[in-house]
């Protein structure tokens, strides 16, 4: 459906990694557009706020990811609460993380409730789901995990979401969101959508975030990262027209682009798309 499609371009959200290049390819962001800027392993909190507040100052709307490894204490989050709350973010994205674990949290509902007992003055949580599966965890405890975050977000009166990691099967999809639906989640889904990126550029991303974090995040998206690298290319349109067939039935709500940080050739994509499709 032409008019799903645009909607969904239209919203999307463009994920950005904090990398010495970020500014650089900030510069092509559409104006007022809507970011969430991960927690680099190979950095701190801190820098994903920094980035928050920079791209907050050029009219962006920012959503800063805290990941629960990266957390390094309880009095850490009251920090975290207290900045967002300064620089009047309304959205926030906990997950797990890939990192080596700092503090007292290993998970993302274990940081997600310590965050959400501190009443931050926020808006809206997304979380992080995954349709093509976890190599370290079971299918059942990831079920079990997205209904505790969904009954906590709700419990503290706030919208949510949840993003799915790297999937390039609609049919895997749209069977793990039906499964969801029954089971009783009912959270809007922002679909994760890599962007269009050069096989150098996500190799050398790799390489700035460090071998021990490349080698983490490549097992637990294998299959996504020899899709992205194969010679015959990747076309995000393959994904986004089958799945705008069923995502007003299964409420895909939005986009989460993976840009890997090449918002020129994403965004020069998602442009000549929304032109064609009108």
């Amino acid at each position: 459906m032409k008019s799903t499609q645009l909607k969904l371009l239209d919203g999307m959200t463009y994920e950005l990694i904090p990398l010495k290049n970020v500014h650089e390819q900030g510069e092509y962001l559409p104006k007022s557009s809507t970011i969430s800027i991960t927690c680099s392993p190979a950095k701190d909190i801190e820098a994903t706020l920094e980035l928050c507040e920079s791209f907050l100052s050029k009219g962006h709307t920012t959503i800063p990811h805290f990941a629960a490894r990266m957390v390094e204490s309880e009095e850490h989050v009251a920090q975290i609460v207290k900045r967002i709350e300064s620089l009047g973010i309304e959205t926030v994205f906990i997950i797990g993380g890939d990192a080596d674990q700092r503090g007292p949290f290993n998970d993302a509902p274990g940081l997600l409730r310590s965050f959400l007992d501190k009443n931050p003055k926020i808006k809206t949580v997304g979380i992080g789901s995954y349709p093509d599966g976890h190599p370290s965890i079971p299918e059942s405890a990831l079920a079990e995990s997205l209904i505790k975050k969904q009954e906590m977000i709700y419990e503290s009166n706030l919208n949510g979401y949840m993003a799915t990691q790297m999937c390039f099967e609609a049919k895997t999809i749209s069977s793990w969101l039906k499964n969801c639906r029954e089971a009783g989640v009912t959270l809007p889904c922002h679909l994760g959508l890599p962007g269009v990126v050069d096989m150098k550029k996500l190799i050398n991303i790799s390489l700035r975030l460090g071998v021990g974090v490349s080698s983490r995040y490549l097992k637990k998206n294998r299959k996504s990262v020899f899709k992205l690298l194969s010679p015959r290319g990747y076309n995000p349109n393959k994904l986004i027209v089958p799945v705008s067939d069923y995502a007003e039935e299964l409420d895909i709500a939005g986009i989460h682009c993976f840009t890997f940080n090449a918002v020129e050739s994403t965004e020069a994509w998602r442009t000549k798309t929304m032109e064609r499709l009108t």
